[in-house]
């Protein structure tokens, strides 16, 4: 089965940039470790950030103190880094599109939370957090290695940082 994907992985690796795109969005090129498009990078990060702060929102409502100072410094610091996204885009330094809303993944799993009190919320953010760190990580890592923007690249690289740690603060919140 691993063949099998890897084999599709280098297929759509190798094609158009249509064909690049989708295997983004399906976590192909993450699976062999390829930059994604910038326009990809671009969606990515800012419909991540989306969640982030509107789940930590609702998390500095809801959840217990530990939690709540998570998620207030996830607002800040997803917030900054929403800022310094749109700079280089608006400012022409990259050739992307801002996102206007989140995915919808990203959308359902806001709108789960929305639903949930007490542990069952905290369990479920804790849980968020984790996942969309891990692929925050992995994202920002590929793109500040490989990325076709050279200011974009050097961004993603210098924030990659910050992210790793916000992925070991998730982490230690599951414990």
């Amino acid at each position: 089965m691993k063949k099998i994907a890897l084999m599709a992985a280098m297929a759509m690796v190798t094609t158009s940039a249509f064909a690049q795109s989708a295997a983004e969005k399906s976590g192909v090129n993450s699976l062999v470790g390829v930059a994604p498009k910038t326009q990809d990078f671009v969606t990515e990060a800012a419909t991540s950030d989306m969640f982030e702060i509107e789940s930590s929102k609702l998390a500095v409502e809801r959840a217990d103190a530990p939690t709540k100072t998570f998620a207030q410094q996830m607002i800040q610091d997803h917030q900054k880094t929403t800022t310094e996204l749109k700079q280089l885009v608006d400012g022409g330094k990259v050739k992307a599109k801002l996102p206007t809303a989140m995915t919808n993944a990203q959308t359902k799993s806001l709108n789960k939370l929305k639903g949930l009190q007490g542990a069952k919320f905290t369990k479920q953010y804790h849980s968020d957090q984790e996942d969309a760190h891990e692929d925050a990580v992995d994202l920002f890592k590929r793109y500040g290695k490989e990325g076709e923007n050279a200011d974009l690249k050097a961004w993603a690289a210098k924030t990659a940082p910050a992210l790793e740690h916000h992925l070991q603060m998730a982490k230690d919140l599951n414990k």
